[in-house]
């Protein structure tokens, strides 16, 4: 490929840092909320449009990269400027631009206070630059700069945009988790590098890297501490449990977009790092680590559940529900097969779709009502008919009823937890006791989105809503909600869609550990 294809990665993941650079740059007598609405919704808009271009000319039956750029970037260490895509990372790709594009819309309905629209927007497409980016670094370097690159932006959304009252908490304590883990993380990684030969010089490439591994070039001892340090680094973004406590409290006091953003998107960066550079990278250390993943996977999901049904705050309920949500991707990447991973990368992918979907519906509801205390609510199906509509379909969504995107991926992760990849054949009992419990998470993850719906929007409104005249779903909202709402009806009738794009490139991560 040449010209524009070989660079558009490049230019869709840079043009979002161009806007933030431009809205920040630009005189404050020319930079009106209508020019910074137009900027956002330009960089975004364009850099979707790109993503889908790139989708509709890429290769779905090569399991390898595509539209690679690979040239030198910092000779000195050997970091090279490595970027590429396959059929694991485009979809996280494309839906990296389409949740910054819609949040932009809703933005422009629901601006968060204070109402200072210049580093806000500004701080939403560097975030994009950051994530986009991390999807597409095949550089160790490379990926650890747009890694770190999310950390700021998101900070200071949740510390300066959130919730008052313990919005400054919830900011110190993500910027600190985050930071802990990212320092193993990048000792990991230089332990690589210094570790790596590859015609007598080292290396931060992910491709030649995942080569050595394959053909065993790293001591056992030495891949189990790598996989160690680069298991705290991703576990704690992901978050799994134990590590999870900062994702509640970032949820529940961030803005609206930036729950949207966090769950959508940010979190897939932890489970995507383990699929791209931990099992291929360290494949004995990842059958090694396997059966310990699953099981803090399937604890996620039970303990997740259980802490659903304890909340009385909407948004921290859905918070919760996302940690038990990437429990089901952690326990389908635990298994090592095809099937796992393929449920895992699915799961990725609908969990940003409809858990993303249902942040914006509990802002909207925020924005009207001005509390989100469970109790306080009830009878929204008489005064909002189309909000608490959209609130079961999404519910129902996520609960996993079949038909619907949240069903494939739950159900590809239990289907290869009860048959892991050889590697794992002495521990077949203990994946049958994963799936079991699995299940039961399933049904625990039906009971609080079923109790949840039934305390909202049923009954009648209580007597201190008597009187106001709530707005229905608003123009701007249908327009923002609307492709999250039909991808998630698309991708339960036609699972496909993002199947046959991940099969190839999960294949070849599979068939390292016969799965």
């Amino acid at each position: 490929m040449g010209g524009f294809a070989t660079w558009s990665v490049s230019t869709a993941v840079f043009l979002p840092l161009v806007g933030a650079i431009l809205i920040a740059a630009l005189p404050k007598q020319i930079m009106r909320d209508g020019l910074v609405y137009f900027i956002a919704m330009s960089a975004s808009a364009i850099s979707l449009l790109i993503s889908i271009w790139i989708a509709i000319n890429f290769n779905f039956h090569s399991g390898g990269m595509q539209f690679t750029v690979n040239a030198s970037w910092i000779p000195t260490i050997g970091a090279r400027f490595h970027v590429g895509l396959d059929g694991i990372s485009l979809p996280l790709f494309v839906l990296t631009f389409l949740i910054t594009m819609l949040c932009t819309i809703y933005s422009m309905q629901w601006m968060p206070e204070p109402r200072n629209t210049r580093p806000f927007f500004a701080l939403i497409l560097l975030l994009t630059t950051g994530m986009a980016g991390t999807f597409v670094s095949l550089d160790l370097v490379l990926f650890f700069v747009f890694w770190e690159l999310v950390l700021v932006p998101m900070y200071f959304l949740i510390a300066v945009w959130g919730s008052p009252g313990r919005r400054e908490y919830a900011a110190i304590k993500f910027f600190l988790y985050t930071l802990f883990g990212s320092i193993f993380m990048l000792v990991g990684f230089i332990a690589l590098y210094l570790h790596s030969n590859v015609a007598g010089h080292h290396t931060f490439d992910i491709i030649e890297l995942s080569k050595l591994g394959r053909a065993g070039a790293f001591s056992p001892l030495f891949a189990n501490l790598v996989f160690a340090g680069l298991f705290l680094g991703f576990a704690i973004k992901v978050p799994m449990w134990p590590l999870h406590t900062w994702l509640p409290d970032a949820h529940t006091e961030a803005p609206t977009v930036g729950s949207v953003i966090l769950a959508a998107v940010l979190l897939k960066m932890g489970t995507y790092a383990f699929i791209r550079i931990s099992l291929p990278i360290l494949p004995n250390a990842a059958r090694d680590w396997a059966p310990a993943i699953g099981v803090l996977a399937v604890i996620a999901i039970i303990y997740a559940s259980l802490a659903c049904l304890a909340q009385t705050d909407m948004k921290r309920l859905i918070a919760f529900s996302s940690v038990g949500h990437m429990g089901f991707v952690m326990l389908g990447i635990s298994t090592l097969n095809r099937r796992g991973i393929n449920g895992a990368v699915v799961a990725m992918v609908v969990h940003g779709l409809i858990t993303g979907m249902l942040f914006f519906i509990v802002g909207s509801t925020y924005d009207r009502y001005h509390t989100r205390e469970i109790s306080r609510l009830g009878g929204m199906s008489l005064v909002m008919p189309w909000l608490a509509g959209l609130l079961a379909y999404c519910s129902i969504a996520s609960l996993g009823l079949p038909g619907l995107a949240g069903f494939w991926g739950e159900f590809l992760a239990l289907l290869g937890s009860w048959n892991p990849a050889r590697v794992l054949s002495g521990h077949v009992t203990l994946y049958h006791f994963l799936t079991a419990f699995g299940v039961v998470g399933t049904l625990l993850t039906a009971g609080y989105f079923l109790w949840l719906l039934q305390r909202v929007n049923l009954g009648r409104p209580k007597e201190e809503w008597e009187g106001h005249a709530f707005k229905d779903v608003l123009p701007l909202e249908r327009i923002a909600w609307a492709p999250l709402l039909i991808l998630i009806l698309v991708v339960g009738i036609y699972p496909r869609l993002i199947l046959d794009v991940t099969g190839p490139a999960v294949n070849a991560v599979a068939h390292v550990f016969g799965g």
